[in-house]
């Protein structure tokens, strides 16, 4: 969890690069989660990224994937840590829009499920995130520093 505030802390505090190199992007066909290997562009309502200092990125299937990247960035990419992040972005289940995944809101346990079975579902606004949870038999909305490993473990 410490190293979930550290990366947070790092993006929301730092600027290293101008803002059209840390913008999302989208993934192309090629694309594959370095989790799970899936490609990514057939699941654009879950897609996140991770975008790096030197405008490289990373592209996942969903919330749940990148958390476990993030949370082990040398298992996935050795020769990348965690201080080489300057964003991270999810897709807002409602608007399906790219949000700063620091600032999002996650429903933890509902029965909405993503390409890799359950998932975290992010939400740009608290309150969408609560209405979801209440409609979708949601456990709990947590926010970026909250998700931990432990937190992961439950949805495999």
């Amino acid at each position: 969890m410490r190293l979930i505030g550290t990366i947070l802390a790092f993006f929301l505090l730092t600027s290293v690069a101008p803002a059209q190199d840390i913008s999302p992007g989208k993934p192309t066909r090629e694309d594959k989660c370095p989790v799970c290997g899936m490609f990514v562009a057939k699941f654009p309502d879950f897609e996140a990224q991770i975008v790096f200092k030197n405008g490289g990125r990373v592209f996942f299937d969903g919330a749940k994937d990148l958390f476990k990247y993030a949370l082990d960035v040398k298992k996935y990419q050795p020769e990348k840590s965690a201080d080489d992040i300057a964003a991270i972005y999810v897709t807002d289940y409602y608007s399906l829009n790219p949000v700063d995944a620091g600032k999002a809101f996650y429903v933890l346990g509902s029965n909405v499920y993503g390409p890799m079975g359950k998932e975290l579902i992010p939400f740009e606004k608290e309150s969408d995130a609560k209405e979801f949870m209440t409609d979708h038999g949601g456990k709990a909305v947590l926010t970026f520093t909250a998700v931990s490993a432990g937190t992961l473990e439950g949805l495999d």
